[in-house]
């Protein structure tokens, strides 16, 4: 992971130790919206997405931009699976933009004083040389509705519906999208336990929910289900073993693993989906967790399978 410095890179994963062992996710610093005060207008090709076939929150940014017709509105460059001791990199030509080897260099360039981690997904602006936001929850909105007529498809996060989302997505991200992350790079027993409490106590309650609604907010895709969504996805073949979250599995779970198929098989989302890039990720990066890198082979999982819900979208 590591962090930026005053424009110098320093390896550095996270401190622990403050937080007697408890791992805490600082907030993003790029918070700006498309549109707002003329500074950031709605313009085709004039914004570009770094992001991580690997990471679930770059990965919502991929799904957005997808569903809501943006492929030729906004380019997308993606960095290499695994991140050591520069963080993330870039391949050679994956960066048509800035031209960059190291995303650490992408955000010294928007702000040569940035002190920070350096993360993905970034929304860069290529006309004012800047980061317009690298919070992922701000970024698929600015997906959803800040393009206007650039942008088609569905809306994620209808009005008369924000607050039930918003009470949605605060429970998840604490137990569920950030709890996997809590269990797995907690340092004493203690954090360990409570995140993982917290994080099987939410997947039952999610279990019981989804008995009788398809989606979370009843019989429509809304943006707390794309949010919930990246992290079950990699919830078998990563965080039930690397992060020690092995109470069960997500195909343990007959709704949870129902409704992941189900949105897997909205068209054009399984295009999104590496897990080559998930797993080498995971496993080769966190030498404190996997110190050998090996990567497992398994599990076998058929996101393909039919499914008994059926999609349905806010118009």
């Amino acid at each position: 992971m590591g962090l930026l410095v005053d424009g110098q890179w320093q390896d550095k994963w996270y401190d622990t130790a403050a937080e007697n062992g408890r791992f805490v996710r600082p907030d993003a610093q790029f918070r700006h919206r498309i549109g707002e005060a003329g500074d950031f207008a709605a313009e085709s090709g004039r914004y570009h997405l770094y992001v991580s076939f690997a990471c679930p929150w770059a990965h919502r940014t991929l799904i957005y931009r997808t569903l809501k017709g943006l492929q030729p509105v906004i380019g997308v460059s993606v960095v290499q699976p695994l991140m050591l001791e520069n963080g993330w990199e870039l391949a050679d030509g994956a960066d048509p933009v800035n031209g960059a080897q190291f995303l650490w260099q992408i955000y010294g360039k928007a702000d040569p004083a940035y002190s920070g981690r350096v993360t993905v997904p970034v929304l860069w602006d290529k006309r004012r040389q800047t980061i317009v936001n690298n919070e992922s929850s701000e970024i698929i909105r600015i997906l959803d509705a800040d393009f206007g007529q650039l942008a088609s498809g569905p809306t994620f996060y209808p009005r008369n519906r924000a607050a039930e989302i918003d009470a949605w997505n605060a429970e998840i991200y604490a137990n569920v999208n950030n709890g996997v992350y809590r269990a797995g790079f907690a340092t004493t027993q203690a954090a360990y336990d409570d995140a993982f409490a917290a994080l099987f106590a939410t997947l039952d309650k999610l279990e019981n929910r989804l008995r009788d609604n398809a989606f979370l907010l009843g019989e429509a895709i809304s943006e707390v289900d794309w949010r919930l969504f990246t992290t079950l996805l990699r919830f078998d073949a990563v965080y039930h073993g690397h992060f020690k979250c092995n109470r069960a599995r997500l195909i343990d779970f007959p709704e949870l693993w129902d409704y992941t198929r189900t949105l897997y098989q909205v068209p054009g989302v399984g295009e999104t989906v590496h897990f080559d890039h998930i797993k080498q990720h995971y496993y080769g990066s966190h030498k404190m967790i996997n110190p050998t890198g090996i990567v497992p082979k398994g599990p076998e999982m058929d996101f393909h399978q039919p499914t008994r819900r059926s999609p349905s979208f806010f118009n």
